[in-house]
């Protein structure tokens, strides 16, 4: 099964306000396991960036002043994403601006059947917990010592894991799904997984030889008063 796993960063939190979409990130998956397959891009808001949002992401007006526009990466991304579900924490955010940035561009809206929403699962797995992308991170294992600030695509390989988990544990994907090109995932463990499955151990021998029969025999015979040789037989 074929799912993407996305983050968006944004200059504000409300896309009905004026508010813009100026990064995305998606991470493939199929049968939960990263391919490899990404899709990565920033946009020119034709905005500025509020100060705050630029301390969360890091991104200013100036960096992104040379960027492509929304409208102008919209195919590439919506030929990434095809029909597959599509999952994101507090979900709800990331879809009202990435419909609303498509709706800019006269296009239909994704359809919010499509929408997977990994807070959703964690509030229902861990009843009271902290829900952030950080604590699930801290809860189950996953190295984030990387992520200085929020980015779009580092967020989204960080979910991508977490989802993982919160479908029961990289064992699910052991069979190690590969991409188109066929290479292998992109998680490290399961990189050094799959460099080793290939390698298959000779059979071991499992029966005995003549040699232990014989040893056996002779151990068996020098058991005095055994059991099996003064036990009458049982009547039917």
């Amino acid at each position: 099964m074929r799912e993407i796993v996305f983050d968006t960063e944004t200059t504000g939190l409300d896309p009905r306000t004026g508010d813009r979409m100026v990064e995305i990130g998606c991470i493939e998956l199929v049968n939960l396991v990263p391919t490899g397959q990404t899709f990565h891009a920033y946009f020119n808001p034709e905005r500025d960036m509020p100060a705050g949002a630029e301390q969360v992401h890091g991104l200013s007006a100036a960096f992104l002043a040379d960027k492509p526009l929304f409208r102008d990466k919209l195919e590439a991304l919506l030929d990434f994403i095809g029909d597959s579900p599509l999952i994101a924490h507090n979900a709800g955010f990331d879809f009202a601006f990435l419909n609303a940035e498509i709706a800019a561009s006269a296009r239909d809206p994704i359809c919010m059947s499509r929408m997977i929403d990994t807070v959703a699962m964690a509030k229902r797995r861990h009843p009271g917990a902290k829900l952030s992308l950080d604590a699930l991170c801290t809860r189950y294992g996953i190295d984030r010592r990387h992520r200085v600030k929020h980015g779009a695509l580092l967020d989204a390989e960080l979910l991508a894991q977490v989802y993982v988990e919160l479908r029961g544990g990289r064992q699910i994907g052991l069979e190690l799904a590969t991409d188109r090109a066929g290479a292998t995932s992109a998680v490290p463990e399961l990189r050094t997984f799959a460099a080793s499955a290939g390698a298959r151990r000779p059979p071991r021998p499992h029966a005995a030889s003549e040699a232990e029969m014989a040893r056996h025999a002779g151990f068996i015979a020098g058991i005095k008063d055994a059991l099996w040789g003064t036990t009458p037989p049982l009547a039917h």
